[in-house]
């Protein structure tokens, strides 16, 4: 096997409402849909698949030919078996995983329309009870790279753990995406998490909010003088903005993509990205990786579903006509 990955983070049975066309009334906002009320809507499908952060990343890791290692917590219930079985089914090693009972594993149900946009109703579940007591610290000593996902509010004193592991010599390196409940905490509250950090990966508004700036470029020079080695911003549909702490650069969305839904997209991202970086891609070719695994995933319903091996990301790689351009951060 590959490189030695630990995605730590939550694991949800997700449950895809495929809404017919004309379904979905228009709504004042441009950001939201609305169901009538007391309307009957039969849908198109249902399809159940295995989400959640971690979850995602550890199979798109897996996938990517690296040895994968899923931290998290999971119920015995029928949601958790088929969680476990689906991580066990893709060679994710699930050694780290704390299994509870009488707890009700996470889910979500989506709402997905014909272009892509969709509402999330979740429960957290079991994913709220990741904290110090089960959590596994150790195994961050036996891996090349950290991927912390989002988690709950519950589990942030897990950051202290990680960081203090990750003070040592001969460490893994670290991805982090983080979660509403640290994005509100703000920057200086995870100050020494992110000296250790070698790739942050937030969405614009995060960025923004997280930083308390009101224009990206600002954003990215606030995160790398908090010590981030690389920076991710992405936009949707739009070009995603990083930067190395030399230049800034700008990355377009693959295009003549049908999108079908943008779950999981993100994570997909993210993973593309770090195989990227641990495969010794310099950063403007990274992001090359992750808008591939992101694209081949919006293609499809279910955030795992399409996500890439390391032999197709590859050939795609070779194919890709994406032209990142850069200029020198001031």
């Amino acid at each position: 096997m590959g490189h030695r990955t630990l995605s730590i983070g939550g694991a949800t049975y997700d449950l895809f409402v495929r809404l017919p066309k004309g379904a979905v009334a228009e709504c004042n906002s441009a950001d939201s849909f609305a169901l009538p009320l007391g309307a009957k809507i039969r849908v198109e499908n249902l399809i159940e698949t295995c989400g959640g952060g971690a979850s995602n990343t550890s199979v798109g890791l897996a996938r990517l030919g690296c040895s994968a290692c899923y931290e998290g917590v999971l119920s015995a219930d029928q949601w958790g078996e088929k969680l476990m079985q689906n991580l066990q089914k893709e060679g994710v090693d699930t050694s780290c995983v704390t299994v509870v009972e009488d707890e009700v594993s996470s889910y979500s149900i989506i709402l997905s329309g014909k272009s892509g946009e969709r509402v999330i109703l979740y429960e957290p579940g079991t994913n709220k009870h990741l904290h110090d007591a089960n959590f596994d610290k150790e195994m961050l000593s036996s891996v090349d790279w950290v991927f912390l996902n989002h988690i709950q509010e519950g589990s942030c004193v897990i950051q202290d753990d990680i960081a203090e592991m990750l003070s040592s010599e001969g460490v893994p390196c670290l991805t982090w995406n983080p979660g509403g409940c640290q994005i509100d905490a703000g920057l200086q509250a995870h100050a020494e998490l992110l000296k250790h950090t070698d790739l942050l990966i937030l969405n614009k508004e995060e960025a923004l909010k997280f930083t308390k700036t009101e224009e990206v470029d600002a954003a990215i020079r606030a995160l790398i003088q908090s010590g981030v080695a690389n920076i991710c911003i992405t936009d949707g549909g739009n070009e995603t903005v990083a930067s190395d702490g030399t230049n800034i650069y700008a990355c377009p969305v693959l295009e003549n993509i049908d999108i079908v839904d943008t779950t999981g997209a993100g994570d997909a991202f993210g993973t593309g990205v770090t195989w990227g970086l641990m495969e010794g891609l310099i950063l403007p070719e990274a992001l090359k990786t992750g808008s591939i695994n992101a694209a081949s995933v919006v293609a499809s319903i279910g955030a795992q579903t399409a996500l890439l091996t390391d032999i197709e990301i590859r050939l795609r790689l070779t194919e890709c006509s994406l032209d990142v351009s850069s200029y020198p951060l001031l």
